[in-house]
């Protein structure tokens, strides 16, 4: 079985334990992907049906998970990081996605995403054990599918690229100032390490948008600072046009200031 099965197969295992130990054994093989791209064609990705956590989380509308404002218990603390988890790992599944289903790119675009997929796997590990000491699991909390959702809404390239990883990804560069600032509110044992954690994942975070930048760009010879935002109001269900902005991370990740200023507007 060469990288891209062994992609695919971990985008649909069924348990944690399973996708985790997949992930390994494609880290395993990285160093083969040159070898291999000119074969991926050979390989069909499978529709998207169902999102690979919904076998051991309750799926629930978005509007209708309750998220603490403030961290005053063990639960209230578990529930904020249980959010960030199931973050990473849908995140997992939207690199592995992105690197399986679109075809005949350059070898630069399958380096980066198979690069994205493992580091996400890193962050889910990290916060994973974090959440384990708190006694609790993933899984243990209901969650929402919008990240799986808006995969099934972009089946395209360019698309795809925009809304998920130029898009939804970088709302998360926005909201981690918040989660972090929240975070600190309680004293626990592990909350430096989970401070640690999500400085990481902010680090790594602005690659990824910038990866998502990158292909977008390549997907459209010419895109001016209004086509980004006119994207994101196409798939205005996913709510994608964020109300706060953190400019810093998001320069660094290749917005220009001008289409801050007009996402800002249109927030």
């Amino acid at each position: 079985m060469n990288l891209f099965a062994l992609s695919l197969e971990a985008l649909h295992a069924p348990s944690i334990e399973s996708k985790l130990a997949l992930l390994e054994v494609v880290a395993s093989q990285k160093h083969l992907l040159c070898e291999q791209i000119l074969h991926s064609s050979h390989h069909t990705p499978f529709a998207l049906q169902s999102p690979s956590y919904a076998r051991f989380c309750e799926i629930i509308h978005p509007t209708k998970i309750r998220r603490p404002k403030h961290i005053k218990s063990k639960e209230s603390f578990a529930k904020v990081l249980h959010s960030i988890v199931h973050i990473e790992y849908s995140a997992i599944d939207l690199a592995l996605d992105a690197l399986t289903r679109f075809k005949n790119l350059p070898l630069l675009y399958y380096e980066d995403w198979l690069e994205v997929a493992l580091q996400e796997g890193l962050h889910f590990r990290l916060l994973r054990e974090c959440l384990n000491k708190l006694g609790y699991e993933y899984g243990d909390f209901p969650v929402h599918s919008q990240l799986f959702d808006a995969q099934v809404a972009t089946p395209d390239f360019s698309n795809r690229m925009a809304l998920l990883h130029r898009g939804l990804e970088a709302n998360g560069l926005d909201a981690n100032p918040f989660v972090a600032s929240k975070i600190k509110e309680f004293e626990h044992s592990i909350t430096p390490q989970v401070l640690e954690i999500l400085e990481i994942i902010l680090h790594d975070e602005i690659e990824h948008v910038k990866k998502g930048d990158k292909w977008w760009k390549f997907a459209n010879n010419k895109v001016s600072a209004c086509d980004f935002v006119a994207i994101l109001k196409r798939f205005e269900a996913f709510k994608a046009i964020p109300r706060n902005l953190h400019y810093e991370a998001r320069l660094k990740a290749g917005f220009s200031l001008e289409e801050l200023e007009i996402i800002k507007a249109n927030s």
